[in-house]
């Protein structure tokens, strides 16, 4: 995960827009760093490593453009779950698809109604999925978009904010840059491995992996 974020956010700010636009609508995106490219990117943007056309970029109009391009995303998946319907719940899985996660945001989306589209902003997976649930469930879309542009707009200021006064904090504490940036990459990845931890399939798989590490350590002394 560290890797892919720094190579998105090595190839500038039009690589992040991208980024937040496919991990926001499009099918794929459950694949991509979300949260924590935005914290990352507002650190790069404090440290001026991430820059417009050679200049240092505007804080504020950097968060605007990704709350754009988030809710442009969110449109678009929006766009494809109106389309397409509940057919989509019977195409099977593939290497970029997985119905088990439109399933669970579809759980979300009838436990939260309307705030889905708010709430799953802040929950890595379900945030793909939830403005494709909601196209195919046909809501309104004028309600649709009222709740898309304020949790696009919370979204991308909490997390690029936080990210770039971070930034501030750890450079006034006179931390070393590349100390600093695995500290924001190891905090901002922390969300996403919560939400992890939370499925009892990815806790039984790490108490299978302990298991054999165990056993095998067992072995070795022997």
């Amino acid at each position: 995960m560290e890797s892919l974020i720094h190579a998105i956010t090595g190839l500038g700010i039009a690589a992040v827009l991208l980024v937040v636009y496919a991990e926001s609508g499009l099918l794929i995106g459950f694949v991509l760093p979300g949260d924590s490219l935005l914290f990352t990117a507002g650190y790069m943007v404090n440290q001026e490593i991430l820059r417009l056309f050679g200049h240092p970029l505007n804080i504020h109009l950097f968060v605007a453009a990704i709350a754009l391009m988030a809710i442009l995303g969110d449109s678009t998946g929006y766009a494809f779950g109106h389309k397409v319907g509940r057919k989509l719940f019977l195409k099977p899985n593939s290497r970029f698809f997985k119905k088990k996660y439109l399933e669970q945001a579809e759980q979300f989306y009838q436990k939260h109604g309307s705030l889905t589209i708010v709430l799953a902003r802040f929950v890595p997976i379900v945030r793909t999925f939830a403005p494709i649930v909601a196209g195919a469930s046909k809501m309104h879309y004028n309600t649709f978009l009222l709740f898309n542009i304020v949790g696009g707009a919370l979204w991308a200021a909490i997390f690029t904010y936080l990210g770039y006064f971070a930034g501030a904090i750890l450079t006034k504490a006179g931390v070393n840059i590349e100390v600093a940036a695995i500290i924001i990459i190891l905090i901002s990845v922390a969300p996403m491995a919560i939400h992890a931890l939370k499925q009892k399939s990815t806790r039984d798989k790490l108490k299978y992996q302990f298991s054999v590490l165990l056993s095998k350590g067992k072995r070795t002394k022997k």
